[in-house]
């Protein structure tokens, strides 16, 4: 059975429900008939502060820049500190860069597609995000052809959502990709999450 690490990043302002999401979605996940899990889920940021998102929730990373496991995924969230703060992040945007390229799959959340659109690694393709930023997103990178009315958008490699709870439809689609329809199906059962598994 297959075991993938996830990387969930993590800044000042994320959105809440962009990273926690996620992370209840892969955490709960399990294999049926044992106790072997698909995936462990593991937060990350510059450095292992504590980490104040938005609304004022405190987070506390599992890993900085410079200890992190490899990932064979990595969440990219938004939020307000993605969009208008960690934009400017040269640190960061590098280490997204640099990570992507030994990633399986990266996906974002919400405005997290303004921090892989500043990496170059939408150009040319199809993306999403929050749906009060998708005028934003195409004016501002012309490279990347914006999606509209969706939930999220698939490019094999790399993954964006819509907003906020778009992310627990993304995390579905990916169960589903890489598990099965079975264990996503049991994981949104647990978690009371009405999916309609055949259109994801």
């Amino acid at each position: 059975m297959k075991h993938w690490n996830v990387g969930i990043l993590l800044f000042n302002q994320v959105e809440v429900l962009d990273f926690a999401g996620p992370f209840e979605v892969f955490s709960l996940a399990s294999y049926p008939d044992c106790n072997q899990k698909p995936f462990t889920v593991n937060t990350v940021a510059q450095t292992t502060d504590l980490i104040i998102s938005r609304n004022g929730l405190k987070v506390q990373p599992d890993y900085d820049f410079h200890n992190n496991p490899h990932f064979d995924i990595l969440i990219v969230p938004g939020g307000y500190g993605a969009e208008e703060i960690e934009i400017h992040n040269e640190t960061l945007i590098k280490w997204i860069k640099d990570s992507t390229r030994k990633c399986e799959i990266v996906a974002s959340v919400c405005t997290g597609a303004f921090l892989l659109a500043e990496t170059g690694l939408l150009d040319g393709k199809q993306a999403t995000t929050h749906w009060m930023d998708l005028n934003k997103l195409e004016s501002e990178y012309s490279k990347i052809i914006v999606k509209r009315g969706i939930k999220f958008v698939d490019e094999n490699d790399i993954i964006t959502s819509g907003g906020i709870s778009a992310g627990i439809n993304m995390s579905f689609y990916l169960l589903k990709k890489l598990v099965g329809e079975e264990i996503a199906l049991a994981t949104a059962r647990r978690m009371e999450y009405d999916i309609d598994i055949h259109n994801l």
